[in-house]
């Protein structure tokens, strides 16, 4: 199974002390980045909610959001008066605006408005928890169908390159051939003696410094190891993925300086192409 980091997912609760709305929404990272938006209220429970976040998620850069309006049975607002005129009186030593700027400003400072909220019991932080799971698994349900497109486009873009090494594999000996019979007929027009003897070392030494058979057998292991990542039970695999498709780029770039035919260099250009494609996907692999 394989996962995106990207998603998202929500939950509203109806309750005694007014509604709750979640939101949460990921975007891919390197590690576990998690953000709260929290009222106040929450913040008592804010380990149990990151707790529920770093079991589930993983990976990934989480925006999490709580949005509490209260019911007005459980809200209770009561001006400082005393405060408020300090404030004022003190405005007007600096200021010559009205009464009614003053107050305006006044009301804003700290301490001008005692603000009294009912105190949330432990069932009401369990509904809280519970809630947060609920947001968590549907953005998990939007990962797995998100991977479940990246797995798709993955696999399509690396049998596309399985082709293509194939094609290689078939020109391989034909080019071998052909660079052989194309230095001998160089040497032939130079309409001069040579040692045969040395001439066939120097041929043997040249074509084993351009021979790409190695390459090729890597490379069809990285490709192989690939597939059955995307196929492993395991969750996290994005970074693993990253370091054979790093591995698969040496191969196919090595092949593509050492082949010395055109043919053979644009299959490579096409498999880079391909290999582009996979690297822009799996940064977003969890």
């Amino acid at each position: 199974m394989l996962q995106s980091m990207t998603g998202f997912g929500n939950a509203s609760l109806h309750s005694e002390f007014g509604k709750i709305y979640l939101d949460i929404k990921s975007l891919n990272s390197k590690t576990l980045d998690l953000n709260y938006s929290l009222n106040p209220i929450f913040r008592n429970i804010e380990n149990d909610i990151r707790g529920v976040l770093a079991k589930s998620l993983k990976r990934g850069k989480v925006d999490l959001k709580i949005d509490f309006k209260i019911s007005d049975k459980n809200f209770k607002s009561q001006l400082n008066y005393e405060v408020i005129r300090a404030y004022i009186k003190d405005l007007k030593k600096i200021t010559s605006a009205n009464d009614l700027e003053l107050l305006k400003i006044a009301v804003k400072l700290p301490d001008s408005v005692c603000n009294k909220t009912t105190v949330l019991n432990k069932k009401f932080h369990n509904k809280i928890n519970l809630l947060v799971k609920t947001a968590v698994k549907e953005l998990v349900d939007f990962r797995i169908q998100e991977g479940n497109s990246l797995k798709k486009d993955l696999l399509n873009n690396l049998e596309s390159i399985q082709d293509k090494l194939k094609l290689i594999e078939e020109l391989a000996p034909a080019r071998i051939k052909s660079i052989k019979e194309k230095i001998k007929k160089n040497l032939l027009e130079l309409k001069t003696q040579i040692d045969l003897n040395r001439f066939e070392q120097e041929l043997i030494y040249y074509l084993e410094k351009i021979d790409i058979n190695e390459e090729l057998v890597r490379l069809k292991n990285h490709l192989i190891f690939f597939k059955k990542t995307v196929h492993e039970k395991q969750i996290e695999k994005g970074k693993k993925l990253i370091f054979i498709s790093q591995e698969i780029g040496r191969e196919i770039n090595t092949i593509g300086s050492k082949s010395n035919c055109l043919l053979i260099q644009k299959i490579v250009v096409e498999m880079k192409n391909e290999l582009e494609k996979m690297k822009e996907q799996l940064p977003n692999v969890l």
